[in-house]
């Protein structure tokens, strides 16, 4: 069962009542819904979502006590405008973007996310997407694939990479695909092996994960009420840089270019910055799941 990361510190921020209405936008296997329809009972309501049908099994299961105070949806957060729409919510009282990749999903080899695991080289969030990370690793011109290793994995041998990847082809499993990288990049000082920044790299962009993040804060801003928390936890620094952005733009009454000398802007602020730096995980839960070390968590309040 997949851990939920700094459970206590996001129901916290979310500050669930009697009445609320919620969304997770990562529902997997119901742990943080759990917490948020436990913390809002005994009407509090919950819009999930994820992409993953066997996650959507586990959480559906697991929040069936809740009857239909919850309702799950396999789609994109994105779409979180038109599902809105669709329930009838006016608005919400807060929203939780978990935006990781849940262990589940880690530790299935089927699913081709880590390089611990040999197994076909797929990283969708949902199995029936029309592109797999094969896809890409063996059918985009290899300067398309080196920025893709670079932006994605900031991985600074992206080059090099891409180009023994190229020579390589077909490569249709993840341990073929780690191999090529072990053989070509050093992993130096780093922990961290020296397939995790391509495997990253490629995973974002199976799933356009960076652009999906993008496209849901604007949403997620309109639909909350006066006084609604939005909770983002992210787990690398591409996805963090985003939402900090946005909250410093959304939070400002004037966002001009700093060299222009009058404000014509026109910006009224939307948000409250309720955390000037992110929360991170106590020792204790990093000890208990290594997996949290790096998530980072971020809470503006609705203007």
């Amino acid at each position: 069962m997949h851990d939920p990361v700094l459970y206590q510190e996001i129901i916290q921020a979310l500050r669930p009542r009697d009445g609320g209405f919620y969304v997770d936008g990562t529902v997997g296997a119901g742990g943080h819904s759990w917490g948020i329809l436990e913390a809002s009972s005994p009407s509090g309501k919950l819009l999930g979502f994820d992409l993953d049908p066997q996650a959507l099994d586990l959480a559906r299961e697991r929040l069936s006590l809740f009857g239909d105070r919850a309702t799950l949806v396999q789609e994109s957060y994105s779409t979180l405008g038109v599902q809105l729409e669709s329930l009838g919510w006016d608005s919400v009282h807060g929203i939780l973007l978990d935006l990781g990749l849940s262990s589940m999903q880690l530790d299935t080899p089927e699913r081709g996310f880590s390089h611990r695991f040999d197994g076909p080289l797929d990283m969708r969030f949902d199995p029936e997407a029309e592109i797999k990370a094969a896809d890409l690793v063996n059918n985009l011109p290899e300067k398309d694939l080196a920025n893709i290793i670079y932006r994605y994995g900031e991985e600074r041998h992206s080059r090099r990479v891409a180009r023994e990847i190229v020579a390589a082809r077909p490569i249709h499993t993840t341990k073929e695909l780690k191999d090529i990288i072990q053989k070509n990049v050093r992993k130096g000082r780093s922990r961290v092996h020296p397939a995790t920044r391509t495997f990253q790299a490629l995973r974002i962009a199976t799933n356009q994960e960076l652009d999906t993040v993008e496209s849901v804060l604007p949403q997620a801003v309109t639909a909350l009420a006066t006084g609604g928390r939005l909770v983002v936890v992210s787990f690398h620094s591409l996805e963090d840089r985003i939402v900090k952005h946005f909250f410093k733009q959304e939070s400002r009454d004037c966002i001009c270019p700093p060299e222009k000398p009058i404000c014509d802007c026109d910006h009224q602020p939307t948000l409250r910055v309720v955390t000037r730096k992110p929360i991170r995980p106590e020792e204790v839960e990093v000890e208990a799941n290594p997996r949290a070390r790096s998530a980072r968590l971020r809470v503006a309040e609705k203007l």
